[in-house]
Formats: structure tokens, sequence, C-alpha cells
């Protein structure tokens, strides 16, 4: 049975094979996203996956996935814990076993007309790592302080960023302008 610290060692090598092959600059990424039919629920395709997103019923919803709020905390969840993989096999950090417990608050009152106070987005995120490991507390301190400094969705959620969007007219059931 293949455990943790063999997935650590497979993943050193091909972070070390990654370190040596020429610079591929930034990487596109990708997401299109369809409101589906008399569900509303959001069909989001990156690469060959898909994934669903749905209201609950009380907000005209199937429950079919999650939110979109949920989503963010699961997919901060999912690179905090991939960067604790990458440090740990890049420093030689054995773990036995890894899980991380995101937690946010979001208000859909923010979307009522008038509610000026309450914001529009998910906010007070919170991770706690749970880690099973023969490393000393100082070597997952520098493991956790690493993680912080690199992990690209924390990061994201702690920086403002620029975001631009445009609505383009198109013809229902088609991708082609009007």
């Amino acid at each position: 049975m293949s455990t943790l610290r063999d997935y650590l060692s497979q993943k050193r090598t091909a972070l070390l094979a990654r370190r040596e092959s020429p610079e591929r600059g930034p990487v596109p990424l990708h997401a299109h996203v369809t409101a589906e039919g008399r569900s509303g629920i959001r069909r989001i395709r990156i690469r060959d996956f898909q994934i669903l997103s749905d209201s609950g019923p009380d907000f005209a919803g199937y429950d079919l996935g999650p939110g979109s709020p949920e989503l963010q905390a699961g997919v901060l969840g999912s690179c905090v814990t991939h960067v604790f993989l990458i440090k740990a096999a890049e420093s030689g950090i054995p773990l036995d076993s890894l899980e991380v417990d995101v937690r946010a608050e979001y208000d859909p009152a923010a979307q009522r007309p008038g509610e000026n106070g309450i914001p529009v987005y998910p906010q007070n995120f919170r991770y706690e790592v749970l880690i099973d490991s023969p490393a000393s507390d100082e070597e997952l301190a520098r493991l956790h302080a690493e993680v912080e400094r690199v992990c690209p969705i924390l990061n994201l959620i702690r920086h403002a960023q620029d975001i631009s969007g445009s609505v383009v007219r198109v013809r229902a059931g088609s991708a082609l302008p009007a």
C-alpha cells in the first residue's frame, strides 16, 4: 500500500525534473461556465473536467453542487494542501497525513438593495492544517511560513486583483455574436 511519504518522494522527483526543464513562462488558465436550462445549475468546464455549481432549494436551486462561495473555500483548501505537499517534498519533511479545514462566512443579505454595510464577498477566511509528521515543531513552522509565502490562491484572496469583464450579445443557443 502506498503512503503519503511515498507520494512525497514521487513529488520531489517531479519537482526536480520540472526545475531542470526549460522555462515555459506563464501558464494560461481557462474556465468556461454555462447556466443550464430550467435548472440554472452552473456547469464549470476546465480542461477535460466538469464541476457543477448550484444553489440550495431556498434560492431556487436543486442543491446539485456547492455554490460559488463554497467552491472558493474548497479551492483555497485544495491549494493550501497542494502547496504543503510541494514544500514538504521539496524540503524533505516527512508527512504521514495532511488535512486542511477551511471556514469562511458569506451573507447573501448583502445582495439586497440598500444593504451597504455587508460585504458582497465571502470573508473571514481561516484554515486549520492537521498534520501527522515526525518533523519538529520548528520544521513544521518553517513549512507553514513557506506555504503562506507562495500559495497562489491564499495570496490571491489576501491581495486585491484587477479583473476586467465584458458583455457580448449572442443568439440564444450559440456562441456566435448576434
